[in-house]
Protein backbone atom coordinates (compact mmCIF):
# COMPACT_ATOMS: atom_id res chain seq x y z
CA UNK A 1 0.00 0.00 0.00
CA UNK A 2 1.58 3.34 -0.90
CA UNK A 3 2.16 6.02 1.53
CA UNK A 4 -0.51 8.90 1.09
CA UNK A 5 2.11 11.30 2.87
CA UNK A 6 4.95 12.87 1.24
CA UNK A 7 8.08 12.15 2.43
CA UNK A 8 8.75 15.18 4.48
CA UNK A 9 4.84 15.17 5.61
CA UNK A 10 5.81 11.47 6.90
CA UNK A 11 8.99 12.61 8.37
CA UNK A 12 7.60 15.38 10.22
CA UNK A 13 4.64 12.87 11.68
CA UNK A 14 7.39 10.14 12.63
CA UNK A 15 9.38 12.78 14.62
CA UNK A 16 6.31 13.35 16.56
CA UNK A 17 6.39 9.70 18.47
CA UNK A 18 8.45 9.49 21.73
CA UNK A 19 10.23 6.66 22.90
CA UNK A 20 10.55 7.66 26.66
CA UNK A 21 7.90 9.53 28.60
CA UNK A 22 5.19 8.41 26.36
CA UNK A 23 1.83 8.90 28.06
CA UNK A 24 1.27 5.40 29.35
CA UNK A 25 4.73 5.36 30.80
CA UNK A 26 3.90 8.56 32.71
CA UNK A 27 0.91 7.34 34.23
CA UNK A 28 2.64 4.23 35.32
CA UNK A 29 4.97 6.43 36.79
CA UNK A 30 2.27 8.56 38.39
CA UNK A 31 0.65 5.53 40.49
CA UNK A 32 3.94 4.34 41.21
CA UNK A 33 4.70 6.76 42.80
CA UNK A 34 1.51 7.38 44.78
CA UNK A 35 1.28 3.63 46.11
CA UNK A 36 4.76 4.23 47.51
CA UNK A 37 7.14 2.05 45.20
CA UNK A 38 10.78 3.06 45.05
CA UNK A 39 12.01 2.76 41.30
CA UNK A 40 14.18 4.14 38.00
CA UNK A 41 13.29 4.84 34.67
CA UNK A 42 14.69 3.90 31.86
CA UNK A 43 17.87 1.68 32.99
CA UNK A 44 20.80 2.10 30.69
CA UNK A 45 22.98 -0.38 32.45
CA UNK A 46 20.35 -2.66 31.87
CA UNK A 47 19.42 -4.83 28.70
CA UNK A 48 16.32 -3.30 26.69
CA UNK A 49 16.85 -0.35 28.88
CA UNK A 50 13.36 -1.18 30.97
CA UNK A 51 10.87 0.98 31.78
CA UNK A 52 10.61 0.40 35.19
CA UNK A 53 13.06 -1.30 37.06
CA UNK A 54 12.72 -2.03 40.44
CA UNK A 55 16.16 -3.13 42.24
CA UNK A 56 15.09 -4.37 45.19
CA UNK A 57 13.13 -6.80 43.53
CA UNK A 58 14.91 -7.38 40.53
CA UNK A 59 11.72 -6.38 38.57
CA UNK A 60 12.17 -4.78 34.87
CA UNK A 61 8.82 -3.44 33.29
CA UNK A 62 8.59 -2.70 29.91
CA UNK A 63 5.70 -0.50 28.97
CA UNK A 64 5.22 -1.62 25.31
CA UNK A 65 3.08 0.06 22.31
CA UNK A 66 1.28 -2.63 20.72
CA UNK A 67 2.20 -1.73 16.85
CA UNK A 68 6.15 -0.73 17.64
CA UNK A 69 6.49 -3.86 19.67
CA UNK A 70 3.90 -6.56 17.85
CA UNK A 71 1.20 -7.37 20.24
CA UNK A 72 -0.54 -10.25 18.55
CA UNK A 73 1.43 -9.38 15.15
CA UNK A 74 0.85 -12.35 13.49
CA UNK A 75 -2.80 -11.06 13.24
CA UNK A 76 -1.99 -7.89 11.51
CA UNK A 77 1.51 -8.32 9.98
CA UNK A 78 0.23 -9.36 6.62
CA UNK A 79 -0.94 -5.63 6.14
CA UNK A 80 2.38 -3.81 6.05
CA UNK A 81 4.66 -3.14 3.43
CA UNK A 82 8.02 -5.09 3.20
CA UNK A 83 10.02 -2.71 5.44
CA UNK A 84 7.35 -2.37 8.15
CA UNK A 85 7.06 -5.91 8.47
CA UNK A 86 11.02 -6.22 8.98
CA UNK A 87 11.11 -3.46 11.29
CA UNK A 88 8.06 -4.89 13.91
CA UNK A 89 9.89 -8.43 13.42
CA UNK A 90 13.10 -6.21 14.73
CA UNK A 91 11.93 -4.82 17.18
CA UNK A 92 10.45 -8.49 18.28
CA UNK A 93 13.49 -9.90 18.19
CA UNK A 94 14.97 -7.35 20.10
CA UNK A 95 13.29 -8.03 22.77
CA UNK A 96 13.09 -11.30 22.96
CA UNK A 97 16.72 -11.07 23.23
CA UNK A 98 16.82 -8.26 25.86
CA UNK A 99 14.37 -10.44 28.13
CA UNK A 100 16.38 -13.30 27.89
CA UNK A 101 19.70 -11.35 28.67
CA UNK A 102 17.92 -10.14 32.09
CA UNK A 103 16.17 -13.33 32.86
CA UNK A 104 19.82 -15.08 32.53
CA UNK A 105 21.02 -11.87 35.08
CA UNK A 106 18.68 -13.03 37.18
CA UNK A 107 15.82 -10.23 36.71
CA UNK A 108 12.12 -11.57 36.85
CA UNK A 109 10.72 -9.44 33.30
CA UNK A 110 7.18 -7.83 32.91
CA UNK A 111 5.49 -6.62 29.94
CA UNK A 112 2.92 -4.58 30.06
CA UNK A 113 0.66 -3.00 26.92
CA UNK A 114 -0.28 0.16 25.91
CA UNK A 115 -3.54 -1.13 24.89
CA UNK A 116 -3.90 -3.00 28.29
CA UNK A 117 -2.54 -0.09 30.78
CA UNK A 118 -5.45 2.41 29.13
CA UNK A 119 -7.99 -0.21 29.36
CA UNK A 120 -7.19 -1.17 33.19
CA UNK A 121 -4.53 0.95 34.68
CA UNK A 122 -5.40 -0.59 37.90
CA UNK A 123 -5.27 -4.21 36.41
CA UNK A 124 -1.67 -3.47 35.50
CA UNK A 125 -0.59 -1.85 38.99
CA UNK A 126 -2.11 -4.95 40.42
CA UNK A 127 0.06 -7.10 38.40
CA UNK A 128 3.62 -5.30 39.51
CA UNK A 129 1.98 -5.31 43.19
CA UNK A 130 2.10 -9.57 43.02
CA UNK A 131 5.37 -9.58 41.79
CA UNK A 132 6.79 -7.68 44.27
CA UNK A 133 4.51 -9.27 47.28
CA UNK A 134 6.14 -12.82 46.62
Amino acid sequence: MPDFLTKRERSALMSRIRGKNTGIERSVFRRLRIEGVAFSRHAKSLPGRPDVVIRSAKLAVFLDGDFWHGRRFEQWRYRLSPFWRKKIEGNISRDRSCRGRLRRMGWRVLRLWGKDILRSEDRCIARIRKILAR
